[in-house]
């Protein structure tokens, strides 16, 4: 099929899916929309083992075979809806807490990367699963990022305080980038990955590079369009300006080799503070977020729907199954670490943390496409596979139950601090 065929296709059953969750299940729009594309995958399995001679799931396994998931999102989808959630968030409120997303972004980034790999690595041997370590912190990187689209959407209905929401939404916004760097190193240290032989000093090395050099160009990006954007009053123009912008981050990013997760957020908060306040018209600033509101809810849409339909991408057996659902709880631990062991630190220091933000933090932590998508870009190796079911039981397990719970969870935690 070609590219047309394929989006096509996607927005065609995003509509009808986002109809039949509209007018019966009545879910948030994203977690309903993977939930009736699970279901539909569900039920093609069914049908086709009912029915073997019409070769439906073989069908529509060639269809989702078609996609590659990686590609689509960290080089496409990625980009725009990163840009799209920074477009909408206060940068004072994000400066006001710098220090707490800061250590929040990046230890406890690493400290949910070990934890994760020492609590499911006996777990996978307990069950015959002989995963080496290496493989296990392989796992610990590409599910510990808190996934900035789910949680951005969830935040908007939660009704957390407002400091305890930009420490959320700002973790959320720049652990994806620094996950996304220490996969990158775990990658190059298991398979090579392009990067050689490397050791401790090459690592930091290319954290710095990856992190230091995603900033830098999202400034600069940034700045440009800023630039451009204040030098004009024609608001289809603008919007094409950072439309453009995005995705020159996104391909030079890829070029230059630094993070362009970390590049769109910069730039994203940017454009959506500095140049709203300073360079566009009150008529252009509504036009431009307006175009990006947009683009975020169809982006959307299509990722939880392709989330639901990678279920064919996945190989349950009996012991991966078991290993999938185990690693939920492992999961979910190594959040609350990743949490707790900063935010005791910070508040040794003085940083203020509501009551109940640790619960809530790990509660809200939510696993999404990002970590589908890194999990399907390794490279074939006899484990990839009780990784990628993994994954995908603690992103379906995150996107529907503490999706749906997550509201409930900080309405209680607030109402007995009150």
């Amino acid at each position: 099929m070609s590219v047309v065929d394929l989006a096509a296709v996607l927005i065609t059953l995003s509509a009808l899916l986002g109809y039949v969750n509209y007018r019966f299940l009545k879910l948030p729009s994203t977690i309903g929309l993977m939930v009736t594309a699970l279901a539909a995958s569900l039920l093609v399995v069914a049908a086709d083992r009912a029915f073997p001679a019409l070769h439906l799931a073989a069908e529509v396994a060639g269809f989702v075979g078609e996609i590659d998931f990686n590609r689509a999102l960290m080089e496409g989808m990625l980009g725009v809806l990163l840009f799209a959630g920074a477009l909408h968030v206060d940068l004072g409120d994000l400066l006001h807490r710098k220090r707490a997303i800061g250590v929040l972004a990046t230890l406890g980034v690493v400290i949910s990367t070990v934890a994760v790999a020492g609590l499911i690595y006996p777990v996978f041997h307990l069950l015959g699963l002989e995963v080496p370590f290496l493989h296990c912190l392989l796992f610990g990187a590409l599910i510990s990022p808190t996934d900035p689209i789910a949680v951005l959407g969830i935040l908007k209905t939660a009704g957390a305080s407002r400091g305890l929401t930009a420490k959320i939404t700002g973790e959320s916004l720049f652990n994806d980038g620094v996950g996304v760097v220490v996969f990158t190193a775990l990658v190059a240290i298991a398979f090579g990955g392009g990067h050689g032989e490397i050791g401790a000093g090459g690592i930091t090395l290319l954290f710095l590079e990856e992190v230091a050099g995603g900033v830098l160009l999202g400034l600069a990006a940034g700045y440009a369009a800023y630039r451009l954007i204040k030098g004009v009053d024609d608001y289809p123009l603008e919007v094409i300006i950072t439309l453009a912008l995005v995705l020159g981050i996104s391909s030079l990013a890829t070029a230059i080799h630094v993070s362009g997760p970390l590049a769109v957020v910069v730039a994203g908060l940017f454009i959506g503070n500095h140049g709203t306040r300073f360079a566009m018209s009150e008529k252009t600033a509504h036009h431009v977020h307006t175009f990006w509101t947009l683009n975020d809810e169809i982006l959307n849409a299509v990722l939880f729907l392709l989330i639901g339909l990678e279920v064919f991408a996945v190989t349950l057996s009996g012991p991966h199954l078991l290993a999938g659902l185990l690693a939920i709880p492992v999961c979910l631990l190594a959040r609350f670490a990743s949490v707790g062991i900063p935010v005791t630190a910070l508040r040794a220091v003085g940083t203020e943390f509501s009551h109940g933000a640790v619960r809530i933090m790990t509660w809200a932590g939510l696993k999404g496409g990002v970590s589908v998508a890194l999990v399907l870009s390794l490279p074939p190796f006899p484990h990839k596979g009780v990784l990628v079911a993994c994954t995908y039981m603690v992103v379906l397990f995150s996107i529907i139950v503490q999706g749906l719970t997550v509201a409930r969870a900080v309405h209680r935690l607030t109402r007995q601090a009150a």
